[in-house]
């Protein structure tokens, strides 16, 4: 399945936290979208890996993508290696997408920026014709290289390169975050397990603080924020967010 956009996360619920309003945004424009977890953030203090699978399920729903798959890599402990950016490469050589949205490249969460990392060097290895991968069927597959790389903004504050307007989807987006009971502090959280940075009633609402500060940023009441490498151009001025000023 070729994809127009795809979200790589290394745990789930980092897509939701950092890039879920821009990707319900694009599917609801008619953009194919889908959802990379590397890993079963199996070594999270609260929930399971069988409850993750379940809100990474529900989260997936509400954001509407058409696609979710799980890398499997050991949480906290894949490497920016030849053998797990193999595994990455032959994913992102199925999908196709022309445009990755990533990890963070440096970050609180040590996972975070070496995902970001590994995401970013095997966005551009995937282009590379001599590095052969194989898909499920075992069938050769074709080089492939996305023609952007975003990464979103995480716990660490990061000036933005990027910001996208997320207003008119804010709520949904929150809801795709609030999928994951047993991580965040919501109405229907589950209260079993010891209190984590995430779990407090504070996390979400500086998730919500920040997204509220980026819209103020481009005159509007909600953004997200993203980082790119590649410097990003447009076509016309009219693409341009209109800010009083």
């Amino acid at each position: 399945m070729k994809l127009d956009i795809l979200a790589i996360g290394v745990h789930p619920d980092d897509v939701e936290l950092g890039c879920s309003g821009v990707l319900i945004n694009e599917i609801k424009r008619g953009k194919k979208a889908g959802i990379l977890d590397l890993t079963q953030g199996e070594l999270g203090t609260r929930g399971t890996v069988e409850t993750r699978y379940q809100e990474a399920a529900n989260a997936a729903m509400i954001i509407g993508v058409q696609v979710r798959e799980n890398l499997k890599m050991r949480d906290g402990f894949f490497r920016n290696d030849e053998e797990h950016q193999l595994k990455l490469i032959t994913a992102i050589r199925k999908y196709q997408p022309d445009i990755v949205i990533a990890n963070v490249l440096n970050d609180r969460h040590p996972d975070h920026g070496r995902a970001g990392n590994m995401i970013a060097d095997c966005c551009f290895l995937s282009g590379l014709a001599k590095i052969e991968t194989k898909d499920e069927e075992g069938t050769a597959q074709a080089r492939w290289r996305p023609s952007y790389v975003l990464h979103y903004i995480q716990d660490w504050y990061h000036e933005p390169d990027l910001l996208i307007d997320i207003s008119d989807v804010f709520e949904q987006r929150m809801k795709s975050i609030e999928a994951y009971t047993t991580q965040f502090h919501t109405p229907d959280s589950d209260a079993d397990g010891p209190q984590t940075y995430i779990s407090t009633p504070d996390f979400l609402d500086a998730v919500i603080a920040r997204a509220r500060m980026f819209g103020k940023r481009i005159g509007v009441k909600y953004a997200e924020g993203f980082i790119s490498e590649k410097k990003i151009g447009i076509r016309h001025l009219d693409a341009l967010v209109q800010v009083e000023t």
